[in-house]
């Protein structure tokens, strides 16, 4: 039922997966969920690669639980634009790429392609030095090495040639759980005090009302929202089998279960990160610690086991190769969108990794160890600046009735995503400013 075409090219090339996966519609309610399962999982990775751990951590370790309502309500901004993304490429059988493509202008279209090229390295430097910095923590090989040994990577994209897109999804799943279990391993081990903690959740205007912890609110909220997660979301739906009307609004259905069950374990897990900085650290005294190494470390003697420590490097490198297979899948819905070209997956990894290798190891080797927080903050500015070009194409496409018929987003879809561009864009500028001054 699940099977895909023997395909000599890349095991998940978009392209060539398209509508492979076969979806029973006379199955049971709980079987057809989980034959839509699958794609948020891939999308959920971004929302808590390495760039979201060093904003959390911070806040955190500064701020004690104060901060949990931003992690929660960006999560949920995430939730609304992903659900537009993955209706847009049901609906249209296109990707948010290849529609901006046919409707903008050259010129236009070329500028929006080189943005999103360019938040693909950033995400991937971010994976850089995640991965880099787990070997250094876990391993004890220094930085330079650990960056090296990021490039190896690539074998693992070629070992899986061949192989189904439900493995791939499989492999996610299976990272997920890793990074998921090491937390609440954690977590159990550190014993936060969990009414301070529900507390967190409630928003506040005067947990955000001094500079400091807005600069935090905003850098969390600019390290959640990824924009090659929405171009790639938009593609990797189009797996599924469906067709006519009837079998699109089942599957707009479906699919929204999975975005917001995989994007709430996303929210859980970076919830995480700050419990754990908030009870380990700011409970205890220590409202300094901005850097993930300076939290590996002290993890040890403050919780005196050394397995907090040790699981805490095993999530942040299991969370750094995650992001390596779905940096991979967006790098090729951009270029295969946006230039109609193809190539193998592995020359994809390849390149984008090359990219990302040579300011991660010009800074490691200028900075040393103060390189790793210095270029996470960067990674995530680049983001904040691509993501308004992403959002832009993504509200009006699934704003025009022409384009998605009677899947039109409704009057209160237009100004919910509207007002969400509005506060995303100025959060970004003010966070870049900030950065700038």
């Amino acid at each position: 039922m699940l099977g895909l075409p023997t395909t000599a090219t890349a095991p998940f090339c978009p392209s060539e997966v398209k509508g492979s996966i076969q979806v029973a519609a006379s199955a049971p309610l709980w079987k057809r969920i989980l034959q839509f399962a699958g794609p948020g999982l891939l999308v959920s990775i971004g929302y808590m690669d390495p760039g979201n751990w060093a904003t959390a951590i911070e806040a955190g370790s500064g701020f004690g639980y104060q901060l949990l309502f931003v992690v929660l309500l960006s999560s949920l901004a995430g939730m609304v634009l992903q659900c537009l993304a993955m209706r847009l490429g049901i609906v249209t059988g296109q990707d948010l790429a290849q529609l901006s493509r046919s409707r903008y202008s050259l010129g236009g279209a070329r500028l929006q392609w080189l943005l999103a090229e360019l938040s693909i390295v950033a995400t991937d430097l971010a994976e850089v030095l995640g991965c880099a910095l787990a070997f250094h923590l876990l391993l004890g090989v220094d930085l330079v090495t650990g960056v090296i040994l990021t490039a190896f990577d690539t074998l693992i994209v070629l070992g899986l040639k061949g192989q189904r897109f439900r493995h791939l999804e499989a492999i996610m799943l299976g990272l997920i759980i890793t990074i998921s279990g090491c937390y609440l391993v954690e977590l159990i081990l550190i014993k936060p005090h969990w009414p301070d903690v529900a507390a967190g959740f409630l928003p506040s205007w005067d947990a955000i009302s001094q500079r400091e912890p807005l600069y935090l609110a905003i850098g969390i909220l600019g390290a959640t929202v990824m924009p090659h997660n929405l171009y790639l979301h938009s593609s990797i739906v189009q797996t599924r089998q469906v067709s006519g009307s009837n079998g699109k609004a089942a599957a707009i259905r479906l699919t929204r279960i999975d975005t917001v069950v995989s994007l709430s374990l996303a929210l859980l897990i970076n919830a995480a990160i700050l419990i754990l900085a908030a009870a380990a650290f700011h409970e205890t005294g220590h409202t300094g610690v901005t850097e993930i190494q300076d939290a590996y470390r002290l993890l040890e003697p403050l919780v005196g086991t050394g397995l907090a420590a040790i699981l805490f490097g095993v999530a942040l490198l299991a969370s750094g190769q995650s992001s390596t297979f779905t940096g991979t899948i967006a790098g090729q819905v951009i270029m295969e969108g946006f230039l109609q070209m193809k190539i193998p997956c592995w020359q994809r990894r390849l390149i984008t990794r090359a990219l990302a290798l040579i300011p991660a190891l010009i800074g490691v080797l200028m900075l040393g160890d103060k390189a790793i927080g210095k270029l996470l903050v960067l990674s995530q500015v680049v983001l904040s600046l691509q993501l308004p070009f992403a959002l832009w194409p993504l509200i009006r496409f699934t704003s025009d009735r022409a384009l998605m018929g009677e899947f039109v987003n409704s009057l209160l879809t237009r100004v919910l995503a509207w007002t969400l561009f509005c506060v995303i864009s100025a959060a970004n500028l003010w966070l870049l400013l900030q950065l700038l001054a």
